[in-house]
């Protein structure tokens, strides 16, 4: 059950509960606090900015150096981008 709170009766949670980025991650989303699915969408903004999708795989991320600081390696798959973003979220 939600705890009640004084803007709309429910708790912000999940992805709505605002969460703080690393130093590593707050490099690309910026240091302020943001909803994780906001965060989730500023990382794909920066990867099509910066054509770090694989052309022969779309689902594959080819990081940068800012991105290889996140993901503690060089390619990762779409899907487990959130796995390596959620450590460097509190």
């Amino acid at each position: 059950m939600a705890k009640a709170t004084g803007t709309g009766g429910k708790a912000q949670g999940g992805l709505a509960r605002p969460v703080k980025p690393s130093n590593e991650l707050a490099a690309i989303t910026g240091s302020d606090s943001l909803p994780r699915s906001e965060v989730v969408s500023k990382m794909w903004e920066y990867i099509k900015k910066n054509n770090l999708q694989n052309p022969e795989n779309k689902r594959e991320i080819l990081a940068d150096d800012k991105l290889e600081k996140v993901f503690g390696t060089k390619k990762v798959t779409m899907f487990e981008m959130n796995k390596h973003l959620s450590r460097h979220l509190t």
